[in-house]
């Protein structure tokens, strides 16, 4: 998909806050022309300047080394697809780097910490773990940048009462999406009456396996065991045991690897769970799974994101086969597509362009062009931003089914139910 049809609709929706934002003339301009920089900076919280001959600085904090790098694999090939379709912007070239963010608080905050201190950075596309926002959220939102993530989906990052700080931004859906649709159909599809749930201590586990357990309930269901292990725990006998006592009929565990793969393998281990169905999520959602759980993956399902076939999204992955090589390893690449997307024309439209090609660009502006992106146009359907970030509908939503061919090295597996 060209820029130009990601672009215009964002462009006539926003050029008018940009105006007052930026300080530009306050006469109508064209969609797409950029206002005068010669005024200097009059943003509320500053500009970043971009004199000549110099590039825009955006960076990824992504998780790409570890057990999860599955999914900063994913979401960078994404974001470097569409940094390359842009090319420039205004005359300047994009610079991208990037932090390893590891999946934790720890690592989130590290990294935030570390792009915080870059004056000209102008955005942040990640994280990709719901933790490392918690961690990292903190700083980049005091040092003015703006932030878009691909996969956070805990409920609190959005919540102005929990984890939200201003400038942040996602395309990935809200749990309170995923947790009803993944309980929705263990109740309704699967027929079971009752679910034990395990999670990892994570934001992301805690609060999607509490939607589940609620929703679950709420539809009838009885929830017989909630329990957590840690992420680094490899003998997961003991609370299988426990959960075992009352012989559920589905067992929900929506964690990471390489936790996620002891629970599955270990599953068969425990008398009482013969009949149990495996659930997970999409923090299992990775082409290695099925093969580093072994047998027991097949029969399991995964809700995560869905992006159905079209030209659109058939046009990226085969761009992704030509700059990337073979297929995206998990389910949010185009997630991450469209946050690069959102960004860039968001940068594109509140950049004050100078007589000698200098841009000036307010971070308030570009907050405030963000938060007015209304039916965006992206892989992952029609996306308008809250007030607090959220600029999903859940639409993009399905649950997956793990079949022989998963475990013989196939990717992705069927989809079996859509909300």
């Amino acid at each position: 998909m060209s820029k130009k049809a990601f672009t215009t609709l964002a462009l006539l929706v926003i050029t008018s806050l940009v105006l007052v934002a930026c300080g530009a003339p306050s006469s109508p301009t064209t969609p797409g022309e950029a206002p005068s920089a010669e005024a200097g900076c009059s943003d509320a919280i500053g500009c970043v300047e971009v004199g000549p001959g110099e590039s825009l600085e955006i960076a990824y904090a992504l998780t790409v080394s570890g057990a999860t790098a599955f999914l900063g694999e994913d979401s960078r090939g994404a974001i470097e697809i569409a940094v390359a379709e842009w090319g420039e912007i205004h005359g300047h070239a994009i610079a991208l780097s990037g932090e390893d963010t590891g999946c934790n608080i720890e690592g989130g905050q590290a990294a935030g910490v570390r792009l915080a201190a870059q004056p000209n950075l102008l955005a942040v596309i990640g994280t990709n773990c719901s933790s490392e926002a918690v961690g990292g959220l903190p700083a980049i939102s005091e040092a003015g940048l703006l932030m878009c993530s691909p996969s956070n989906t805990a409920p609190g990052l959005t919540d102005p009462n929990e984890n939200w700080a201003p400038g942040y931004f996602r395309t990935a859906h809200n749990d309170l999406f995923q947790g009803r649709v993944a309980a929705e159909f263990a109740y309704n599809e699967l027929g079971a009456r009752t679910a034990a749930t395990i999670h990892d201590g994570s934001p992301y586990a805690e609060q999607l396996q509490a939607v589940f357990a609620s929703v679950f309930a709420e539809l009838g269901g009885t929830v017989t065991f909630q329990g957590a292990v840690n992420e680094n725990d490899t003998d997961m006998r003991a609370i299988l045991t426990s959960i075992a006592a009352d012989s559920p009929d589905a067992l929900y565990y929506p964690i990471f690897e390489p936790a996620g793969n002891f629970i599955t393998a270990q599953s068969s281990e425990i008398s009482g769970l013969e009949d149990t169905v495996l659930m997970g999520a999409d923090g299992l959602f990775a082409d290695g799974f099925p093969g580093r759980s072994g047998p027991n993956s097949v029969g399991m399902y995964l809700s995560g994101p869905y992006v159905a076939a079209g030209s659109a999204y058939d046009d990226f992955l085969g761009k992704w086969a030509d700059q990337i090589g073979g297929v995206p390893p998990s389910g949010f690449h185009a997630h991450a597509y469209d946050c690069t997307n959102m960004v860039l024309t968001a940068i594109q439209s509140v950049a004050q362009v100078g007589a000698d090609g200098t841009l000036l660009i307010g971070r308030q502006a570009l907050r405030d062009a963000m938060s007015a992106t209304s039916g965006f146009a992206g892989l992952t359907g029609n996306l308008t931003c809250n007030e607090y970030g959220d600029c999903a509908t859940g639409e993009a939503l399905a649950v997956f089914e793990i079949t022989q061919a998963e475990l013989d090295g196939n990717w992705p597996p069927p989809v079996v139910y859509q909300p």
